[in-house]
């Protein structure tokens, strides 16, 4: 590579780092059965640590059940799946995934796809070849994927106020009833840790004649009598047309997948080519994650536990004043509001008090609302959070950010 060119690659990154939001990626090894436990290797040299910003949010990752099917379909299958989905890389552990999600979310049909960044832009990007004319409205908050998979689909998009339900309406308006609308927003926001209102927007989409498309990724596993979702939760499945999810999160595998009626997963499926062109997931991580989403729809304790620990990590954040998002979901995100120390509080943190929690900067969240993003799981202790709120005192103090006034 020429020097000129490794210039401008070097003063890219240099302008990264400049503005504070050069990504930092922490070697961890998770320890097997001791969740939220990992060793942090940094150099020569390694240290006993908690993590607190695991998307893994019930650590069904090392759950045993969910460990010894991976093993078990390893022994029975061997590793990889052997192709895509089309050529020998469809398994008996993907068809029966696909009929648990299916079942899951209360629809005819699922499709499993390699991530949920992929299901999302894959479905998304293929809407538009599937229904010509088509416009989609998109909260102006949908993750990067929903962003991705909407510029793919090269067709009119208006995007409406988040969660605002006034703006969309007004944009549906501005559109014919019969043109082919799509609604595409999220239920749970994992940054801002708020939720949509999921009825209301479907009350739009029923009166200005718009299909529904959500993202629960956030949310699977997490909420509803059986782990279905905040639709689930709040008796709306059968209102969304198509629900996107992921296996990476509560369910502590890989891999993403839509559930919906079958004439539309059949048409994904055809027609979409982040499913077709890749290969599948490897049999393992199919066999885990039916085992994962099988325990999860008939522990409801998980749940209950999962939210009391983000509930009573809430409380010790307000009773002392901290600038939190105080919202109804199992995320915590403390606010710092500066990009440079926020990457220096999660340094100090981690290194000097085993404590690792990931700043989350610009392009992910607007620039000036840089925070650290917490998710206690079931696992995370009284004395882990003792811990966790001595070392945030001593470092609140030493950056000089403020607290509320606590009566």
């Amino acid at each position: 590579m020429g020097e000129k060119f490794r210039d401008q690659f070097q003063s890219a990154v240099d302008n990264v780092r400049e503005e504070g939001r050069y990504r930092i990626f922490r070697d961890i090894r998770r320890k097997a059965g001791a969740f939220p436990l990992a060793t942090w290797f940094k150099e020569d040299s390694e240290k006993d640590i908690t993590v607190w910003c695991s998307n893994d949010y019930l650590g069904m990752g090392q759950n045993e059940c969910v460990v010894e099917a991976v093993k078990s379909a390893v022994d029975a299958a061997g590793t990889g799946s052997g192709g895509t989905r089309n050529i020998s890389g469809t398994t008996r552990y993907h068809v029966q995934l696909e009929q648990e999600l299916a079942g899951l979310h209360q629809k005819d049909a699922a499709l499993v796809l390699t991530s949920g960044y992929v299901a999302n832009e894959a479905t998304l990007g293929v809407m538009s070849k599937i229904l010509p004319g088509l416009v989609i409205l998109s909260d102006e908050m949908n993750h990067a994927s929903m962003i991705s998979g909407i510029q793919r689909a090269r067709c009119e998009k208006r995007i409406f106020k988040h969660n605002d339900l006034a703006d969309l309406e007004a944009k549906l308006q501005d559109l014919p009833h019969n043109a082919p609308k799509l609604i595409a927003f999220e239920s749970v926001y994992s940054m801002d840790a708020d939720i949509a209102p999921i009825k209301e927007i479907c009350d739009l989409a029923d009166k200005y004649n718009a299909l529904t498309y959500i993202d629960e990724v956030h949310a699977v596993g997490m909420y509803g009598p059986t782990g279905g979702g905040v639709c689930e939760e709040r008796g709306l499945m059968d209102r969304i047309d198509i629900i996107q999810g992921t296996l990476a999160k509560a369910y502590g595998m890989i891999g993403g997948y839509i559930a919906a009626d079958s004439v539309i997963i059949d048409a994904v499926r055809s027609m979409a080519s982040g499913f077709i062109f890749t290969t599948s997931i490897p049999p393992s991580t199919a066999a885990g994650a039916l085992r994962s989403v099988k325990v999860l729809k008939v522990t409801p304790e998980k749940r209950m536990q999962h939210q009391e620990r983000a509930n009573a990590l809430k409380a010790r954040f307000r009773d002392v004043g901290y600038d939190f998002i105080d919202g109804d979901t199992h995320i915590v995100p403390l606010m710092v509001g500066d990009p440079v120390k926020c990457q220096a509080i999660s340094d100090r943190l981690i290194e000097d008090f085993g404590i690792y929690a990931q700043p989350i900067n610009f392009p992910t969240v607007p620039r000036g609302t840089e925070r650290l993003r917490f998710t206690p799981s079931p696992f995370h202790t009284d004395a882990m959070m003792d811990e966790l709120m001595s070392a945030l005192d001593i470092v609140w103090a030493e950056f000089g950010l403020k607290k509320a006034n606590v009566a």
